[in-house]
């Protein structure tokens, strides 16, 4: 009953200025704050971190009907392990220096930047159309009306090319993480998780914070070069 009770987002774990903080929302923006902290450093833990929060954000935004939200959970959940084992161990490296078996910080070509935004427009299209539907195809699993549809499934997309960008550390990650941030400040407060919104806020400084850190990295490469 305990546990149950830990995973509902009616269960308040203290109250601040009114607004009644679920245990949910409470550890699962801790543990998603801590891993793109450390993303942002270009550390390794912030896959295993990341994976508790995952775990909660799921939970979450099952009872506050974002299922776009629900889905990316499900889809960071396998990811993270795919980004894990790329970070640790790149799969064509012939290196055995230890400190080189990481896969490094890259750039993507500019001949795939189109095809990623048209794939991101025709997803979001296909996805926001399943979403704005979604109960009525099964109303036992979703008996509530999707919040934000369309606009909850653009968030997505654009999270699940981001992840994939991160797990291949390329750079261009944390412009997309930028644009999502900034929705995703807006979406949250308006679900009324406003310290959901407030860790969008400090996800977006962080997304600067990493955009900066790499960029460093990248132009510290060059140089060694």
């Amino acid at each position: 009953m305990i546990l149950q009770n830990f995973f509902s987002v009616d269960t308040i774990f203290f109250t601040i200025l009114n607004y009644p903080m679920s245990y949910l929302e409470f550890f699962g923006t801790i543990f998603t704050g801590w891993s793109v902290y450390l993303a942002a450093k270009n550390k390794v833990i912030t896959w295993p971190v990341g994976l508790v929060g995952i775990i909660l954000y799921g939970f979450l935004f099952y009872q506050i009907h974002l299922y776009s939200d629900l889905l990316e959970q499900f889809y960071y959940f396998i990811t993270t392990f795919w980004g894990w084992s790329l970070w640790l161990k790149p799969k064509n490296s012939s290196d055995t220096d230890a400190d080189n078996l990481e896969l490094k910080i890259g750039t993507l070509n500019k001949s795939q930047i189109i095809p990623w935004g048209i794939a991101v427009l025709v997803l979001t299209y296909i996805l926001g159309l399943l979403m704005s539907n979604i109960h009525l195809l099964l109303p036992a699993y979703f008996p509530v009306a999707a919040s934000f549809a369309y606009l909850d499934s653009f968030t997505t997309i654009l999270s699940f090319v981001a992840t994939i960008f991160l797990a291949q550390r390329k750079f261009e990650n944390w412009h997309l993480w930028i644009i999502v941030d900034v929705i995703g400040i807006w979406l949250y407060y308006q679900k009324g998780v406003a310290f959901l919104s407030l860790l969008y806020l400090a996800f977006l400084i962080n997304a600067f914070y990493g955009l900066s850190k790499w960029k460093k990295i990248l132009h510290r490469y060059v140089q060694e070069i």
